[in-house]
């Protein structure tokens, strides 16, 4: 105990209250620069600093009780059965969600509602309803919730959206005061206060009657406290995800062309299985890795790859889904979009310049040379007036992008590198490059049924890389983007996002690319961390998977006919990768994407 700091003492102490609010003994907490955010049962929370200030402290603890009465009085599965499809109607419907199972935890302690107001203070310092000054800039998901909870709870709407509400109050209350006072006699049943929140929904026209289609009978006797611990390990919906990163309809003008029927079954999955941890009726697929190939100075073995897949997106998601999922990352990015769009046209311009027709003039054989047509009168003995079209070099190019598919990048940077990657695609097929795009991440948290064989094996030392892997095709190189199209909507799905083991997944990427025909191969890594497994970490020594990496990386720039190129999202790649640039924001991404592409297409 006297090597622990204040702060691992902290958070211990952070971590058992969670276990016993949510009834559940496993919960580990986390510290996390990034947003906070939930996976299952591992919550992350953001570090309060070394000398543990009050307020920060609070709002640590606010967002650990937060997601510790989600676990408890949230069933995700029944939530997502109801949800309307519409974004203003969806964001609203989680919204208020979100402040039933808050006001649970605040009517019943005073500390925890003390937390649970610090946590939202830090919340709405990024609302827009706090900038807002006019009522057509309030978001209505965030008045609504702000309302409610000041219903149920009776604590006041905080100063800093005081303005904002307020523009908003008279309608909200003349249309749907009367739900109100239903929501709050039903706090303690999900099933209940969410039908009466689609009522309200609808009294607000946010929905229609029709828009809400009703459950199968079937699912009446689900309750938010039954939910398995296979669902929960599932559920990644963070404290943090704001209400606006909903479903919505897909964006007109998207689809043009997708209407028709391309003979892809679907997978006939159990609606709400969400749950990625060890699909019982998937055959896990070895990732095309041939290890007899890699230098033995790798000093890197793994386990076992029995439980390892490369699976594509389809086989993960029925097509229903991933339409709504697609339709939900186009609703969140409608103005990114236009402005990745404007990059991708000048990267389309600089290629196609590089592609353009260049002539040799006055040949004694070839096209007859229009322009020269009245010299072929005047002196009709004059013979050169041919032309001959100049062979362009432009190599047969594939592009891939790796993108790193870890919790760490759940929120707006993993919605960025998906819609970038999505526009690019399209961009380089117009321009006749063909593009690949690939996910990694991993089966389970915690190892999964590779730690379980570790375990039942006696736990031999120095057991390697101790989790299964999961490698993503979202697009393959030939594959014509209209195809592929949906696919990268699975990344916006709740417990796929999990943990990062780069080294692996940068020699399959690798490995497709050697088996590609073209003359110019170039792969683009997107990444937001280090490599990062706690299963394999702590069984082994430590930096094992960032020391792989780092090899994996001089090999392939030293060897490889493959131009690699890293782009980190908030961390420094450049000390790994020789070609890499950092941003440290995520909109900057799509711009820096391109940028990267054209100067590798530029070099001779």
């Amino acid at each position: 105990m006297s090597d622990e700091s204040p702060a691992d003492r902290f958070k211990s102490v952070l971590a058992g209250a969670s276990r016993a609010i949510a009834h559940d003994s496993e919960i580990e907490v986390n510290w996390t620069a990034d947003a906070p955010s939930s996976s299952g049962n591992v919550f992350r929370v953001p570090m309060p600093g070394r000398s543990l200030p009050r307020g920060a402290a609070m709002q640590a603890r606010g967002y650990s009780d937060s997601f510790a009465l989600k676990l408890r009085h949230h069933n995700d599965k029944l939530h997502m059965r109801h949800a309307p499809s519409e974004p203003s109607a969806r964001a609203c419907y989680d919204a208020v969600e979100m402040v039933r199972y808050e006001a649970l935890g605040a009517n019943a302690y005073s500390g925890m509602r003390a937390n649970l107001d610090a946590s939202l203070m830090a919340r709405m310092a990024s609302d827009p309803i706090t900038r807002a000054e006019t009522p057509d800039a309030v978001p209505v998901q965030s008045a609504l919730a702000l309302l409610l909870r000041e219903k149920l709870t009776g604590q006041p709407v905080p100063a800093e959206a005081h303005a904002g509400v307020e523009m908003v109050r008279a309608w909200i209350e003349d249309k749907a005061g009367a739900d109100f006072e239903a929501l709050a006699s039903s706090l303690e049943d999900q099933k209940a206060f969410q039908s009466l929140a689609l009522d309200m929904l609808e009294h607000l026209e946010l929905t229609r009657a029709e828009d809400v289609q009703q459950p199968p009978d079937e699912a009446d006797d689900m309750d938010g406290d039954e939910e398995t611990e296979e669902e929960q390990e599932g559920d990644e919906s963070g404290q943090e995800q704001q209400p606006t990163e909903m479903a919505a309809e897909p964006s007109q003008g998207e689809d043009e062309g997708e209407s028709e029927s391309e003979g892809e079954s679907s997978d006939d999955m159990e609606e709400g299985q969400e749950g990625e941890e060890g699909e019982e009726g998937m055959m896990p697929v070895r990732p095309n890795r041939p290890w007899t190939n890699i230098p033995e100075g790798f000093d890197y073995k793994v386990f076992t790859e029995a439980f390892d897949e490369v699976v594509g997106a389809a086989d993960l998601c029925d097509d229903e889904e991933l339409t709504r999922l697609r339709a939900y990352l186009d609703a969140q990015l409608k103005g990114l979009q236009g402005i990745v769009t404007r990059l991708a046209n000048r990267l389309q311009r600089r290629l196609m310049a590089q592609q353009s027709r260049s002539w040799d003039f006055d040949q004694e054989e070839g096209l007859l040379d229009a322009a020269r047509l009245a010299r072929v009168v005047v002196s009709p003995g004059q013979s050169l007036s041919y032309k001959v079209e100049r062979d362009v070099e432009f190599k047969d190019t594939v592009v891939t992008l790796l993108l790193d598919n870890s919790g760490s990048m759940r929120g707006r940077p993993i919605s960025i590198a998906a819609i970038s990657a999505d526009v690019l695609a399209r961009t380089l097929e117009r321009c006749g490059v063909k593009v690949e795009i690939l996910g990694f991440t991993t089966r389970a948290w915690k190892g999964g049924q590779s730690r379980e064989t570790w375990l039942a094996s006696g736990k031999p030392q120095h057991p390697g890389r101790l989790n299964d892997l999961r490698h993503i095709v979202y697009k393959q190189a030939d594959e014509p983007w209209r195809r592929a199209r949906k696919n990268l909507g699975l990344m916006m799905r709740e417990g796929l996002l999990k943990e990062n083991i780069d080294g692996e997944a940068l020699l399959w990427a690798h490995s497709r690319m050697l088996a590609r025909p073209e003359d110019r191969r170039i792969l683009m890594v997107i990444s937001d961390g280090a490599p990062v497994d706690d299963s394999t970490l702590s069984v082994n020594s430590a930096g094992y998977l960032e020391a792989h990496l780092r090899k994996v990386i001089d090999w392939i720039e030293a060897k490889s006919p493959v131009q690699l190129v890293a782009i980190g999202i908030g961390h420094d790649v450049t000390r790994y990768y020789r070609r890499a640039v950092t941003i440290m924001d995520a909109e900057q991404l799509g711009g820096t994407m391109i940028e990267q592409l054209a100067g590798l297409f530029e070099e001779e």
